[in-house]
């Protein structure tokens, strides 16, 4: 069986995190998740979008489109530039690869130069379900949409020495990687979400039965659901 590379989502460098904490944006480095929300403006969002790697234009044009998917129902928009971008994609491999995004507003406290978003291997030979599976859902966390599977009902389910083993040996992550990723259930305070998870979200990992406790795995999402598109749009209504 083929493993499939899992997102593993950015958090701010620790110097960053001390330097809003000292200027006030939030008021400790424990509750910087509720103090400063990853929320962009209900009014809309803009962004553009630059490639550090020398992607051909096709392929950079593919990227675009699956993000502007979230546009269907939200109001938000990628644009594609070649100046100073707002989001900046990479496909790096070794200790910086993988699939990752940094949360919402997180990106514009990055560095200029960096990416704040990860693609690792993708080219036009990629296939179209991957585009819709990893795309979309970096993107959703360039929007600010959490890890759905870190909702305390779904979290919940899952074995958690189970878990560990399974993703040590699947993803090369440590005890901590998975906790953090994983079993960690997001306070519900800090969440603006819909009144249950939904576990065919794209934000949703698929969860195998091995690890969860009842053994019925969790479904996960491919492509943005009804759901996805519906509470996109509750959060930037058009």
């Amino acid at each position: 069986m083929t493993i499939r590379l899992t997102c593993l989502p950015r958090c701010l460098p620790d110097h960053i995190i001390d330097e809003l904490v000292r200027t006030g944006v939030a008021a400790n480095r424990a509750t910087l998740s509720v103090m400063l929300p990853r929320r962009w403006p209900a009014g809309g969002i803009r962004l553009t979008v630059g490639f550090l790697d020398g992607a051909s234009a096709d392929l950079r044009a593919r990227i675009v489109s699956h993000m502007n998917a979230w546009a269907k129902s939200a109001n938000v928009s990628f644009v594609e530039t070649r100046g100073q971008a707002q989001v900046r994609i990479a496909r790096e491999g070794g200790d910086q690869g993988g699939y990752w995004s940094y949360l919402g507003t997180d990106i514009l406290h990055i560095a200029k130069t960096e990416p704040t978003m990860n693609l690792e291997g993708f080219t036009m030979a990629t296939s179209e379900g991957e585009f819709k599976r990893v795309v979309r859902h970096e993107t959703g966390h360039t929007l600010g949409f959490p890890h759905e599977h870190m909702r305390r009902d779904l979290v919940a389910l899952i074995d958690r020495e189970k878990a560990i083993d399974y993703f040590g040996r699947t993803q090369g992550w440590t005890r901590e990687e998975v906790e953090q990723q994983v079993l960690t259930p997001i306070e519900d305070s800090s969440l603006l979400g819909t009144p249950r998870a939904d576990s065919n979200s794209i934000m949703c990992y698929e969860i195998p039965g091995k690890i969860t406790k009842s053994g019925k795995p969790i479904a996960g999402g491919v492509d943005i659901d009804d759901l996805d598109y519906e509470f996109a749009a509750s959060v930037y209504p058009k």
